[in-house]
């Protein structure tokens, strides 16, 4: 284990962290909301930090190993959330104790969306803008983005992208080199966040709103600048704006790309996983809507807009509410909460298990009914003509055996807390899937629960958003052995 270069990383990441609390002392400013001042003071104990921890070993140079990429990866969202909850924790309009602002902090840059915070149409600006910025960060990942800055820097960065990027096959690369690689994922995701504003600035929303609400839909975060969130706005086109821009985010960032570079759509339906993703988005919304509108909750109309909106934000585990589904009769509070367990595609900003480890749960599923009926008979599983390959099958396996036996410890140690089951199951998942909304005591926010709760449910935002074995491999003896 390399400690002094991952020191090196770990105290230039700090110190470019640092240079995102910038713009919320920009927007403080313009808005003379006078929380500028906490803003300022996390800034230069962030940097400062960063600066203590790189100035020892700066002249080191060597490459990362893959052990040393999981380390700094787990390390370094440990470390932004605790930094990224100073502001929070400094301002006097927030209120907040340490937990609730790690809390915060994390939900935020996990884009989970899960938040400590009421009366956000009464908060200063700049906090608001501040927590949009989190989610929006993280939606891309602060650790992709640095790949492209760390090879300069005299550090590799592909065994931090491995650890970073999401879904069962991570070595798979756009363009030949991973800085190159880095920065059109970034490219896209910036396209993506700048069209989005200006599609919710055209509906109506304020320039403020606009930005705010962009940020969190396209790291499908969920955050608001509102209690309401999207509901605020009473507006039937801006939920539609929403919904698509929720879907794209939610699709593999690599067809965003093709698409770039083909200048056509046709290979979206061409991959075995965007069809899939499709599927689920429809089989989920005929449900909804039908039920909706069938047992006379809503007329047809809002029956669409409503049902099919609180689908798309839950399945792609966004979090966005124009209502409380959670109040909605019968199965389909826990039918819609359900879809969020299958989450987005492998490569989008999406939480959840992944689109591609459901289909290929399935797809094993199937193969071995096909074995207990011809014993001897080969049956390869395929994704569109490709063959994939067992070593993927068990890693899928594997990964969703550890995601059960972690979701139903934790969801245990939340009911020794003293949470009934509901509120617990729920705000497991809520928050392994990156989702933020559960059920129960937590369908508008987690203020109210213990504090104990929320520590173990920071544990699973992280676990989630670093696709379990990322941050589970840490605690195997093995991977501290020389």
């Amino acid at each position: 284990m390399h400690f002094t270069i991952i020191s090196k990383v770990l105290g230039l990441l700090l110190m470019l962290f640092s240079l995102t609390l910038l713009p919320p002392i920009l927007v403080s400013l313009y808005y003379q909301d006078a929380t500028y001042g906490s803003f300022i003071t996390a800034f230069g104990i962030t940097f400062i930090t960063g600066l203590l921890i790189w100035l020892p070993v700066y002249r080191v140079k060597k490459d990362l190993r893959t052990r040393d990429g999981f380390l700094v990866t787990a390390l370094f969202w440990i470390v932004l959330a605790a930094f990224g909850a100073l502001p929070l924790y400094l301002a006097d309009a927030t209120q907040l104790t340490l937990v609730d602002a790690v809390f915060e902090s994390l939900s935020g840059l996990t884009t989970t969306g899960a938040t400590v915070l009421t009366g956000l149409d009464n908060l200063p600006r700049a906090i608001l803008y501040y927590r949009q910025q989190l989610q929006w960060l993280g939606g891309i990942g602060i650790i992709v983005i640095a790949v492209a800055v760390l090879p300069m820097l005299g550090i590799g960065g592909m065994q931090l992208y491995r650890a970073e990027t999401p879904g069962p096959v991570k070595d798979s690369k756009l363009t030949p080199r991973i800085t190159e690689t880095a920065k059109v994922l970034f490219t896209i995701y910036l396209v993506l966040t700048i069209a989005c504003t200006f599609s919710y600035w055209a509906a109506g929303m304020s320039l403020f709103d606009a930005i705010g609400h962009a940020f969190s839909t396209v790291a499908i975060g969920g955050f608001s600048t509102h209690d309401q969130s999207i509901g605020y706005f009473d507006s039937p086109l801006i939920m539609l704006i929403c919904m698509v821009f929720m879907i794209l985010s939610g699709v593999n960032f690599a067809l965003h790309f093709f698409a770039w570079h083909a200048r056509g759509i046709k290979h979206y339906f061409k991959d075995p996983e965007f069809r899939f993703y499709g599927s689920m988005i429809i089989l989920g919304l005929v449900t909804t809507c039908s039920y909706l509108y069938f047992s006379g909750i809503y007329p047809a109309k809002t029956a669409l807009l409503n049902g099919g909106f609180e689908l798309v934000s839950i399945l792609t585990t966004t979090g966005f509410g124009v209502t409380d589904f959670s109040a909605w009769p019968t199965f389909l509070p826990v039918f819609i909460f359900m879809f969020a367990f299958m989450g987005g595609c492998a490569g989008s900003t999406g939480g959840g298990i992944k689109m591609i480890r459901v289909l290929l749960i399935i797809k094993q599923g199937v193969r071995e009914i096909h074995r207990l009926i011809h014993p001897n008979a080969v049956f390869p599983i395929k994704l569109g003509p490709k063959t994939v390959s067992d070593r993927i099958v068990e890693a899928v396996w594997g990964f969703f055996a550890i995601y059960v036996v972690a979701y139903l410890t934790m969801t245990v140690l939340l009911l020794a807390t003293g949470l009934d089951f509901l509120t617990a199951f729920t705000a497991v998942g809520a928050c392994i899937n990156n989702l933020g909304p559960g059920l129960g005591d937590v369908a508008a926010h987690y203020g109210s629960i213990n504090d104990a709760a929320k520590w173990i449910l920071c544990f699973a935002m992280l676990l989630g958003r670093l696709e379990v074995f990322t941050l589970l491999v840490l605690f195997s003896p093995l991977f501290w052995k020389k």
